[in-house]
C-alpha cells in the first residue's frame, strides 16, 4: 500500500489527521509523574528480524515506529518493549522531553519541526501519566543504543499495527476493561505501549477518533 512508504504523502496524511483530532490532556492525577513518549515514524532499512516478520522486495523504503527493549540493568520494567521516553524535566513541554529522549536514548537528533502532534494521556498503574508525541524521523540509519537505559532498537514495520488481528483484547478479573496487546510477527506488545501504538494506527493512519486511556495493562506492567 502506497501509503504505508515512508514519504511526503504519509507524512501529510499523519498531520492532516492530528490537525482534526482533539487529543485530550489533562491535570496531572494524583500521585501521578508526568512522562512523555516519542511515537517516531522513520524508514524500514532493513529487514526486520523480529518474530519472523514478513518482509517483501523494496519493503526497505517502508515506513515503520521506532521502538526499544528496555535495558535488562534498569530496576523496573527491565527487558520490556518501550517507545523512546522518560520523565519531564522541570519546565519542559512533552515535546521537548520526547525530543530530548530520542536523542538521549538512541542517538536521534531531530529538532521541534519534527514534533507533528499529540495523542491522549495514558495513565498507568505503575505511577505515570504518559504523553504521547508523534514525531517524524523519516529516513535515518545512525540509531545508537544508550546501553545505561536501552537493551535493543527496533523498526517495526507500520503494516504490522494495520493488521486485521489488532488489537488483541484480554480480560482477567480484577479489571472491568480488557486488556490490550497489538500483535507483532508471531508475538505481541503489551499495554500501554500497545494502547498508544493502536491509538497511533487509528487516528493517524486511519482518521479515527479511537480513544484508548480506559484499556487495561498486563499484570507485569502493575509494578
Amino acid at each position: 500500500m502506497s501509503h504505508l512508504k515512508c514519504n511526503k504523502e504519509l507524512r501529510h496524511i499523519i498531520t492532516a489527521n492530528l490537525r482534526h483530532f482533539p487529543f485530550q490532556s489533562g491535570k496531572l492525577p494524583e500521585g501521578k509523574r508526568a512522562a512523555a513518549v516519542a511515537i517516531t515514524i522513520v524508514h524500514v532499512a532493513h529487514k526486520p528480524d523480529l518474530y519472523e516478520i514478513p518482509f517483501e522486495a523494496g519493503s526497505e523504503n517502508h515506513a515503520a515506529v521506532l521502538l526499544t527493549r528496555r535495558s535488562l540493568k534498569l530496576k523496573k520494567h527491565a527487558g520490556q518493549w518501550a517507545l523512546p521516553g522518560g520523565r519531564m524535566d522541570a519546565g519542559e513541554t512533552p515535546e521537548e522531553t520526547a525530543v530530548r529522549e530520542l536523542a538521549e536514548e538512541v542517538g536521534l537528533t531531530l529538532g521541534m519541526e519534527c514534533v507533528i502532534g499529540r495523542l491522549d494521556d495514558y495513565t498507568t498503574r505503575s505511577g505515570f501519566t504518559i504523553k504521547p508525541v508523534v514525531v517524524w524521523g523519516g529516513r535515518v540509519t545512525d540509531l545508537r543504543a544508550n546501553p545505561a537505559e536501552v537493551q535493543s532498537i527496533h523498526r517495526i514495520p507500520v503494516a504490522e499495527l494495520m493488521r486485521e488481528d489488532a488489537p488483541i483484547l484480554h480480560n482477567i478479573p480484577e479489571s472491568k476493561e480488557p486488556v490490550l496487546l497489538m500483535p507483532i510477527g508471531k508475538s505481541w506488545i503489551a499495554a500501554p505501549t500497545a494502547a498508544m501504538l493502536y491509538q497511533f494506527r487509528e487516528v493517524c493512519l486511519l482518521g479515527k477518533p479511537t480513544r484508548v486511556a480506559h484499556f487495561e495493562q498486563p499484570y507485569f506492567a502493575w509494578k
